[in-house]
């Protein structure tokens, strides 16, 4: 079961009517919409979609598929795409080894995996910022899930989001929001950057009718964004835009996530892990009610459309005009958005099976790839006490 997650570590509107079922051939001419329609992870199936809207693409995915044992990464980067590339090359490494050190999976293991991935990026940048000085200033998002033994790890910088689907008492389908949006934009966000500097009356800034930290970014939480991390970092007068007006005593970004741990119940039926793109133009009930209501093959594409649609309509436009647009010019109208729907069966999740191809796949770039067990073949990890 669990010796999966260490061997794959080589690897590497209000209501559902108020949308039309969408013919098949309608999104397939949109060159910048990518999707892998239903896929088996042990526990069930899972849909990935991700459209580009940037010039270079900034978001970043993966899913990971073992006998046991489901991993989902989002990583919505901003700046470049340099952060999240890092990101999905070794966050998943990183957690896989810790895991492999510490026997087990936890809350602290993915914590450390989110820490580690930070320190190689910062790494990172000081290595390469002579020769490109804007890579301080690029930043990722990151939003991680972890099935492993009927448990769901939720883990969590900035604001993509993971939403839940239940069945309530009256069989209605529930949204529940397992992480916390890091941005600005949140009074409680902002109420935790004045109380952790109190000595920063400026912390949070108004620009553009906009509540950022600092004047600059949204987010609070993030990996990289070195300049807003480590003095060291500072960008000089050839970046303007990221010039801060008094210099940078201590960090005023953080990269410690915030972790969710859930049991997994009989009524839970599937996990949304999306970037913002998705969450601007559709609530956390009214995409669980999409899920729950279309087939789950293609799921995760329609979701995306569904999104494109409003954002189109936002500017009286339709999505046929929409899709015409080239990357770049269309950012103006929609941001990159990323979907992973994980759908889950109770009964499967005790029972977990080798029938299920070992998978890694990128989302967007279309990669797919077998996984390399050979390194950690006979590791045994203990679980509640026992070896498995």
């Amino acid at each position: 079961m669990f010796s999966w997650l260490v061997r794959t570590a080589s690897a590497c509107w209000g209501s559902v009517r108020r949308y039309t079922l969408m013919s098949k051939d309608e999104d397939e001419d949109d060159a910048l919409l990518w999707s892998r329609g239903i896929g088996q992870h042990s526990g069930g199936e899972f849909s990935i979609a991700v459209v580009q809207a940037n010039e270079c693409i900034e978001d970043h995915s993966q899913v990971e598929i073992g006998p046991g044992a489901t991993f989902v990464g989002v990583y919505d980067g901003h700046g470049g795409p340099d952060a999240s590339q890092y990101v999905s090359d070794h966050l998943f490494l990183h957690l896989m080894r810790i895991a492999r050190e510490n026997g087990t999976i936890s809350e602290e293991v993915l914590r450390n995996a989110f820490s580690a991935t930070e320190d190689g990026f910062l790494e990172h940048v000081r290595r390469t910022r002579q020769l490109k000085p804007v890579i301080a200033t690029i930043g990722s998002c990151c939003l991680v899930g972890l099935i492993w033994e009927r448990t769901l790890y939720v883990a969590n910088l900035g604001d993509s989001r993971a939403v839940i689907g239940y069945i309530d008492r009256s069989n209605n389908i529930i949204a529940e929001q397992l992480t916390k949006d890091h941005n600005a934009s949140m009074e409680e966000v902002r109420q935790e950057l004045r109380s952790c500097h109190p000595d920063d009356p400026n912390i949070v800034a108004m620009k553009h009718g906009v509540w950022r930290v600092k004047g600059i970014i949204q987010v609070s939480r993030s990996i990289g964004d070195a300049y807003l991390k480590r003095p060291e970092f500072a960008v000089d007068a050839s970046l303007p835009r990221f010039q801060l007006s008094e210099p940078l005593r201590r960090s005023v970004l953080s990269a410690e996530p915030s972790i969710y741990t859930r049991v997994l119940r009989p009524q839970d039926k599937f996990m949304i892990f999306a970037s913002d793109g998705l969450w601007e133009h559709l609530t956390n009930q009214e995409v669980v009610e999409i899920v729950y209501n279309y087939p789950r093959a293609g799921i995760a594409r329609r979701l995306v459309r569904s999104a494109l649609d409003i954002a189109a309509r936002k500017r009286e436009m339709q999505y046929f005009d929409l899709k015409k647009l080239e990357r770049g010019i269309r950012r103006f109208f929609h941001d990159d958005i990323t979907v992973v729907v994980v759908f889950v069966n109770y009964e499967l999740l005790s029972k977990p099976t080798t029938s299920v191809p070992e998978l890694s796949i990128r989302g967007f770039i279309d990669v797919v790839g077998m996984s390399d067990f050979s390194i950690l073949d006979g590791l045994r990890i203990r679980s509640s006490g026992s070896a498995i």
